[in-house]
Formats: structure tokens, sequence, C-alpha cells
């Protein structure tokens, strides 16, 4: 529970930070490119570690509704099972009847792979323009 604290307040202050310096350098007029992009896509995996820590806390603590699980369920099954599940980010019940509900709901999973995936795009486009900028240089030497 420490660890995932930490990174979770770790991944928030990256965040901040990197959405600041960006800021900063976007108002610099001979900025290289590349490292705005490498800057973004830290910002993003920040950001998707962020929300899935939160999403983690979630799952631990029992969701985000005040009742846990009822014992029984209204079509009458008794409690069979709790189910936590930490990837994709679930809390669920399961009764006898073999009916399940759910208490973390699939935005928070859908959300860290939008920004997981945003931050590698971002990466990837990082890595091709630096590889572009040295070809260019070379051929001007």
């Amino acid at each position: 529970m420490f660890l995932m604290g930490a990174l979770l307040a770790a991944s928030l202050i990256t965040a901040a930070v990197g959405v600041v310096v960006v800021l900063i350098l976007l108002s610099h007029p001979q900025l290289p490119v590349p490292r705005i992009y490498a800057l973004v896509a830290l910002v993003l995996a920040s950001s998707a570690l962020a929300v899935y820590c939160y999403g983690w806390f979630s799952v631990t603590t029992g969701g985000p509704f005040p009742e846990l699980c009822t014992s029984r369920y209204d079509a009458g099954a008794d409690l069979a099972a709790i189910m936590q599940q930490y990837w994709p980010l679930r809390n669920a019940c399961v009764y006898s009847d073999g009916s399940t509900v759910e208490y973390v709901s699939m935005s928070v999973t859908v959300f860290v792979c939008l920004l997981a995936g945003a931050a590698l795009v971002s990466a990837s486009t990082f890595v091709y323009l630096r590889k572009r900028v040295r070809k260019a240089s070379e051929v001007i030497t």
C-alpha cells in the first residue's frame, strides 16, 4: 500500500512538473521540437500511472461505493465470493447463481490505456524526429 501511495505521489508530481516545463519551453521560440515530444510522453506516462494508482486504491478499498457486497442478490442468490483484480482494475461480487456486480467500471482501465498509448505515440515521435535531425545534421557537415 505504501509503494502505491509513493508511486501515486511521484507520478502526480512528475506530471505537474512536466506540464510546467512544457509550458515554459513553448514560450521559447528556439526550442528543438523533439524535446517537447519527450516531455509530453513523460507527462502522459506519469498521468497514466497516477490514474492506475487511483484505480488500484479504489479496488483495494472496496470500490467507489459505500457498500461493498450485499449478502443476497436481488434475484435471491447468496454471495459466493468477492473478486479483486488489479489489471484490468476490477472489484466484483460473485453470487451463487453466477451473476456478478462490479464496483469499479472499465473507464479507469480505458483511460489508463489511452494515456499510455498516447505516451507511446509521443515517445515514438520523439525518437523519429531525433533520428531525422541527426541525419540532417550529418548531411550538412
